[in-house]
């Protein structure tokens, strides 16, 4: 009979099979998982460290959860450092340093990819054919900043991918001198790149270059004596000055570079970012991540590529923390900056005058940040006790729920008719435990809110019969529908508790609470008592169930909205001669939207990508034949 290795014996067989050569290396948990990707010049001898020397205790944690070791060989240790992000980009490991969600920073976006090219705020995760300038802390700055850029450099404001409005005739910034109207063909694509090269120099941080530029034109103009380009050079040069002129001035011969510094904890880490362009502190940048209590250059090395990753320019000088300066790894994460950027980056310490008191300034604000997060991060854990505490007390719970879902019902007068499931673990949002319901065809004629709720908790009921017999490993087990929740809040009065109660019989045999919450006066009703529960409005219960109600009608809302949009673009655009769904794909492309489909010339219609000259004529004839 064979004897089956123990964990340990099947670990350091992997260990010793490992190859000493640079690459990345994985480790999975017993249920497959990836909770740690790392990369190395020589792949055994650091796996071997972390056994050998574990990091604190979230090392001993990770070490202790180890059931499978993987490795990828690499050409080099640039190469380790980009594969080791992707692999992290991917699998979010929990022991990795991660950048938090938790907020959101808007950049300045270009859409390099059109003709005519825009400058607008954004927030979405960056394409690859357009430029990126941030991020910025300060939304309002950013909006004056676009303001200034487009009186100097009169980029055109409209939306979408082809300049002007459907009516032909120009809009209001041509008229008041913002805007050169390419739209009418008023400036050709090559003066207006021209034009566009300079708000990209500025975002650049190149002032120096456009003021300079400016200035050359203003003094020609007055010596041709073209007085009235002059004045207008001269306005434009003043605007551009006012934007930089209440920043905070570092010193002109300290460059253009960014310092970056962080303060690290044993859970948790903060990074500064220090933004320097040509001399002037243009923003500050303040990141939380999620450690495994590494040290600083392995913290800073692994949110630098992330920050970069995201951000859209990097400057030709980094300064960083001695210990990140001195390591190994340095000279790979140089390359890969280089690389990205296109020209040569530098990443070294601030050894002496204004750029190490630059470096020591961002090093303190990371140390003062990280404190202030803890104390937050306590705040809001012992919020969330006493939230679910007072939930155990009013409800009469024997413990505390820590897994309540919430269901909602949304639809238009009976049509469209969707659910949702939300759910929050300890307190706080499990968006990944998020599910949706389509209520089927039976039901959705007619707005019938108390039978749509019993079909979505009878289909709930029999998912988890269904994913409870699966086993954790299989892959299509749904581990959200597997879970046996504590606490389950409707949203709605008596009718919808007692639909809930009748699809839900299996799960209140099995101690699970069912309960609703109505909105009008914020009542709980609860299984065979007569009279609803008043909660205290300032409880910090209540609050909790609010915020269940209204993340469950939200994302209830929000898939109805979506199928119902659909709906009404299918209604509208199937009804086209000759336009199926690939060519209905295409025009919504093309167009935007229904609506500006339905409103296109003969000629737009004609130069939609992939449209023959016949099907468009013919759609543009039916359209009008139609009254559209």
């Amino acid at each position: 009979m064979d004897v089956i290795p123990s964990r340990d014996e099947r670990l350091r067989e992997q260990r010793l099979k490992l190859p000493d050569e640079p690459g990345v290396y994985m480790f999975r948990n017993v249920g497959g998982d990836v909770i740690y990707v790392g990369k190395a010049n020589s792949i055994r001898k650091r796996v071997a460290s972390h056994f050998n020397r574990p990091s604190g205790r979230r090392g001993t944690e990770m070490v202790a959860a180890i059931d499978q070791i993987e490795s990828v060989v690499v050409g080099s240790g640039t190469e380790a450092l980009i594969a080791e992000q992707a692999f992290i980009k991917t699998h979010r490991p929990r022991f990795n340093v991660l950048l938090r969600d938790d907020k959101s920073y808007p950049f300045i976006g270009i859409s390099t990819d059109e003709k005519f090219p825009r400058i607008y705020i954004t927030r979405e995760r960056q394409r690859r054919d357009r430029l990126y300038f941030g991020p910025y802390t300060n939304p309002r700055r950013v909006r004056q900043t676009l303001d200034v850029l487009g009186k100097v450099f009169m980029f055109r404001s409209c939306e979408g991918p082809e300049p002007g409005r459907h009516s032909g005739s120009p809009c209001l910034d041509f008229h008041i001198d913002r805007c050169e109207a390419p739209c009418i063909g008023n400036i050709d694509e090559q003066h207006y790149r021209e034009s566009l090269d300079g708000a990209i120099a500025f975002l650049s941080g190149r002032q120096g270059e456009v003021e300079e530029k400016l200035e050359l034109q203003m003094n020609l103009a007055s010596s041709e004596q073209r007085y009235e380009d002059a004045a207008r050079a001269r306005n434009r040069l003043s605007a551009i000055r006012s934007l930089t002129v209440n920043q905070t001035v570092s010193n002109t011969t300290v460059g253009t570079l960014d310092a970056i510094a962080v303060a690290v904890g044993e859970r948790d880490a903060n990074a500064q970012v220090f933004q320097i362009r040509e001399g002037v502190l243009t923003d500050r940048l303040s990141y939380y991540l999620d450690s495994a209590g590494g040290d600083v250059a392995e913290v800073a090395e692994a949110f630098i590529v992330q920050h970069y990753e995201r951000t859209g320019s990097i400057p030709p000088l980094v300064l960083v923390q001695p210990e990140l300066a001195n390591a190994a790894g340095t000279p790979a994460l140089a390359e890969a900056l280089s690389e990205r950027r296109g020209s040569a980056v530098e990443v070294r310490a601030g050894e002496r005058g204004d750029r190490r008191q630059l470096l020591e300034m961002a090093r303190k604000n990371a140390d003062l940040a990280l404190g202030q997060e803890r104390l937050r991060a306590e705040r809001r854990m012992q919020q969330r006790t006493a939230s679910l505490e007072g939930l155990r007390q009013q409800l009469d719970l024997d413990s505390q729920p820590i897994r309540i879902e919430c269901y909602d019902i949304s639809h238009t007068m009976g049509t469209e008719t969707v659910a949702s499931m939300v759910v929050f673990e300890g307190g706080v949002p499990a968006k990944g435990a998020y599910r949706r319901f389509r209520i089927r065809d039976a039901i959705a004629g007619a707005p019938d809110d108390f039978a749509s709720m019993e079909q979505v908790l009878s289909r709930r009921l029999e998912r988890w019969k269904q994913e409870s017999d699966l086993s954790p490993h299989e892959a299509k087990r749904d581990a959200s529908f597997a879970a046996l929740p504590d606490l389950i809040v409707i949203d709605g009065g008596k009718g919808q508790l007692a639909a809930g109660l009748r699809a839900l019989d299996d799960f209140v045999e099995r101690g699970v609470r069912v309960i609703s919450l109505a909105k009008r006066i914020e009542e709980v009703f609860q299984p065979g008592q007569r009279e609803p529960l008043l909660m205290n409005h300032d409880s910090p219960e209540l609050q909790l169930l609010q915020r269940l109600r209204d993340e469950a009608h939200r994302f209830a809302l929000a898939h109805h909205r979506a199928r119902r949009d659909k709906a009404m673009t299918d209604s509208v655009l199937d009804g086209l001669p000759g336009v199926g769904s690939a060519r209905r794909g295409a025009l919504l492309r093309h167009f935007g939207s229904a609506d500006a489909v339905l409103a296109a010339s003969r000629e737009e219609l004609v130069a939609t990508p992939g449209m023959p000259e016949r099907v468009a004529r013919e759609i543009y004839e039916y359209m009008h034949r139609m009254g559209s």
